[in-house]
Parts: structure tokens; C-alpha cells; sequence
């Protein structure tokens, strides 16, 4: 037994380096879609882009349902907040003729500025 001690040490040793978890930095990671999983593997955020081009990027609550939609494209950029019914509460557009707000109430009345 006594012989066994510097290999029972050596496997112990190996197991317990093995499983440290690294710290790798990177400078640049560069991928066609981005996805952010939350500790239960359900999806929360997605950047992509879509067909003409747009850059969009969604946040999900934990049931998977869009809360915020951003996007951007040659033609401009919006921003969509969403409300607990996935009700716009707050969108913003900016394009070529000019921006638009729009407000939503809990009422339902929407403001357009």
C-alpha cells in the first residue's frame, strides 16, 4: 500500500487541476448569432442578423417572451419596449424622413411624438 501512495497522489492531483475552470480572455469572438442562455438553458438574449440585413437584438423574460426588441438597418433603427401582455409600451423609430415616439398608457391610449 505504501507503494501506491505517490500514484494515488499523482491521479488525485490531475483530477483536482483537471477541474478547474479556466479564464480564458479573448479579444474578439465573432459569430453569425449570439445567444444568451440563462443557468436553466432558457434562451434570454439573441443578436442576429436578419434577411435585408438588420441587426437585431431581443431580450426575453424567463418564459421566453420578448420584452425589448433593438434593430438597426440602412433605412434606420428601432426600439421596442414591451409590456407584461407583450403590448408596445414604448417604440421608437428613427429613419431618413425623421424620428417618431410612441407611448402607451396602461390604459391603452397611445401618445405619438
Amino acid at each position: 500500500m505504501k507503494n501506491n501512495l505517490p500514484i494515488i497522489a499523482m491521479c488525485l492531483f490531475i483530477v483536482f487541476v483537471s477541474g478547474r475552470p479556466t479564464t480564458d480572455t479573448f479579444d474578439k469572438i465573432q459569430v453569425r448569432e449570439f445567444s444568451l442562455v440563462d443557468d436553466k438553458g432558457t434562451q434570454r438574449v439573441l443578436i442576429k442578423v436578419e434577411e435585408g440585413d438588420e441587426v437585431v437584438f431581443r431580450m426575453y423574460d424567463p418564459g421566453h417572451t420578448i420584452r425589448v426588441k433593438l434593430a438597426g438597418g440602412t433605412d434606420g433603427s428601432g426600439l421596442v419596449l414591451l409590456d407584461a401582455d407583450t403590448n408596445p409600451g414604448v417604440h421608437m423609430l428613427s429613419k431618413k424622413e425623421g424620428g417618431k415616439l410612441n407611448l402607451t398608457d396602461k390604459s391603452g391610449k397611445r401618445k405619438e411624438f
